[in-house]
């Protein structure tokens, strides 16, 4: 959904971009090797493999409402948490859910930058732009009342970073940074559509746990690690 800019500005922004997404994986790299898979050719969120029996058992964000005369729903908070995979759950739910009928793009933009790291030079805020409509395409949602709601169906470290994790314990405690692959569903309604339509969702994020400190999402990562 996002919009490429030929004012000259635009070509900073992606650079920056360009060197915050090379800083989430030069960490991931460091701590799991997890850079080569995540750019294998031909790797879709479809090729995402089953999560083991392992794995968390299954949460999801508050129900969907039933037509546009619901409550609005608020604006996402991060939770206090020290468990990366929680927290993952938590940001996949807030970065797969919007509510047109509650507040601006702007307003939902600055929320989910709310959930960034404070670490300046792991953070990468583009990435979370991303997954926000456009404000055109915002504009058009809100006109017709549109809610996007998500259902999370369970999170994992991906298999490399466990694997680089056991080889290495140390590597993580330099900067804290989990990979973490979410898989859910996204339901979306708007005005005269109660039913509204859903579809499967998967992504992996990067997510800072400091022993001191409740997590922080690093960025979302640019393909679906298993």
């Amino acid at each position: 959904m996002a919009q490429h800019s030929t004012h000259p500005g635009g070509a900073a922004r992606v650079r920056r971009r360009a060197l915050l997404g090379t800083a989430v994986l030069a960490v991931l790299v460091a701590l799991a090797g997890l850079a080569a898979y995540l750019t294998r050719e031909g790797r879709s969120p479809s090729d995402t493999a089953a999560p083991p029996p392992s794995s968390p058992t299954a949460s999801s964000s508050p129900a969907a409402p039933s037509g546009p005369h619901t409550r609005p729903r608020a604006l996402p908070v991060p939770p206090k948490t020290h468990d990366p995979i929680t927290y993952g759950k938590a940001a996949a739910a807030a970065l797969w859910s919007y509510d047109t009928r509650a507040y601006s793009q702007p307003e939902l933009r600055k929320a989910l930058r709310g959930w960034l790291t404070t670490e300046s030079k792991y953070a990468d805020p583009a990435s979370v732009d991303q997954a926000v409509p456009s404000a055109v395409l915002w504009r058009e949602m809100a006109a017709n009342k549109q809610v996007a709601t998500a259902k999370i169906n369970e999170g994992h470290f991906p298999h490399a970073f466990t694997q680089a994790l056991q080889d290495d314990p140390g590597a993580i405690t330099q900067a804290y940074v989990y990979a973490v692959t979410v898989s859910g569903k996204q339901s979306i309604r708007w005005k005269g559509s109660p039913a509204g339509g859903a579809e499967s969702r998967s992504t992996t994020l990067a997510v800072q746990c400091r022993p001191d400190h409740p997590c922080a999402l690093v960025g979302v990562m640019p393909s679906v690690a298993p």
